[in-house]
């Protein structure tokens, strides 16, 4: 495995399990062990200690209550560029070409766009595709990673770092819109073919950001 900084950031973004939290000392000597890390090595091993200072079943209730009940943090990447609009299946779509064209092939229950599944890709890929692919999603970490902060979650020192490992600074993020289909139907009606408004074919590549940023950022990553 390549890139090991990621695949110990996807570890402590998954929801926390007895064998992570038994895993904390390796987690401790990976830390002083991965080159990449050293910027940050002073919040991560806060966060480590935070981790160890609390029972199983208070860290999955905390994440529970982070993650899956604040849609505002959720880990979900395309959430937040298109909400629930056509484009984020499109997109997803390509992603999940992305990763099977490189032979990564994802679990059961697992969505191509959950951040930990991200980062697990990056940590199998060569390192300029890994720094490419998170120059286009840093956006949106970043935009994550606010969130976390203003609520004081320890969590936000693991994206913080995601940030700090990116080739691209990250922009401003124009928040999706949370529309469902009766709303999007009131307000646009369906087009000249009778198609409903989300449900409209898409022909995007892979969009991490909106258009006109997203295409700026990856002329960054390029130079």
């Amino acid at each position: 495995m390549a890139n090991l900084e990621y695949q110990w950031l996807s570890a402590l973004l998954c929801y926390p399990e007895a064998e992570l939290i038994a895993a904390l000392p390796e987690f401790q000597v990976a830390l002083a062990s991965i080159p990449a890390l050293k910027k940050q090595r002073d919040p991560l091993q806060l966060f480590l200690n935070e981790m160890g200072s609390h029972d199983l079943i208070e860290l999955q209730e905390r994440y529970v209550a982070t993650f899956d009940r604040n849609r505002s943090h959720a880990l979900y990447i395309f959430e937040h560029v298109h909400g629930e609009d056509r484009d984020r299946g499109s997109a997803m779509v390509d992603l999940l070409q992305e990763y099977h064209s490189n032979g990564f092939q994802l679990g059961d229950d697992e969505l191509p766009d959950y951040l930990p599944v991200l980062l697990e890709y990056l940590a199998n890929v060569d390192q300029k595709k890994a720094k490419k692919l998170l120059g286009d999603a840093v956006h949106v970490v970043e935009h994550i990673r606010i969130k976390l902060e203003k609520n004081c979650s320890p969590y936000a020192a693991l994206l913080a770092t995601l940030v700090t490992l990116s080739p691209v600074t990250p922009k401003p993020l124009v928040e999706a819109p949370v529309r469902d289909m009766d709303e999007a139907m009131e307000t646009f009606g369906s087009d000249i073919a009778g198609v409903e408004p989300l449900l409209k074919p898409s022909i995007e590549t892979i969009q991490f950001y909106p258009k006109a940023d997203f295409q700026t950022a990856a002329k960054g990553v390029e130079a």
